[in-house]
């Protein structure tokens, strides 16, 4: 299924597409729930490599760090299934960033959870937060087609 047919992902400027594994299954016969958090940080890489926001900050010496992370389970997803995660950044603060994630399964045809992250700029060398530069501000407004407010939040 392309995810160009995904109408409950198509406010999402990110989505990847992954396999539910036979060994993310617990011992209940549904995925654990440690795995959807891997999928959503697979997302949020894929949201930083696709929007060139990665490039942008290396060169600064600039990285996210997840400051937290939520999910809310909506049903069981168990194998075999293929699941698409959208990920798109709601909210952007002067040193922090709010990301929010849903997860689709091709095989019920709905949303399965929903996941929220707050992401924070942080500088490697003074090991500290930081602003997020304007130059990425832009950038992630431009890859997410709409502006996303002031720097005046956190």
């Amino acid at each position: 299924m392309s995810t160009d047919r995904l109408p409950q992902l198509a406010d999402f400027p990110a989505i990847i597409t992954l396999p539910v594994q036979w060994g993310d299954q617990d011992a209940f016969g549904h995925v654990n729930n440690v795995v959807y958090f891997r999928w959503c940080e697979s997302a949020r890489i894929a949201y930083f490599e696709l929007s060139g926001m990665h490039a942008l900050l290396g060169q600064q010496q600039l990285g996210p760090i997840l400051a937290r992370i939520a999910c809310d389970y909506l049903r069981q997803l168990n194998f075999p299934d293929t699941i698409h995660v959208g990920a798109r950044i709601t909210r952007l603060g002067t040193k922090s960033l709010t990301m929010e994630h849903a997860l689709y399964s091709q095989a019920q045809d709905a949303i399965v959870a929903k996941s929220e992250s707050v992401i924070v700029c942080f500088h490697y060398e003074s090991q500290a937060s930081c602003p997020i530069p304007a130059e990425v501000r832009a950038q992630i407004e431009r890859f997410e087609k709409k502006p996303l407010g002031s720097a005046s939040a956190g």
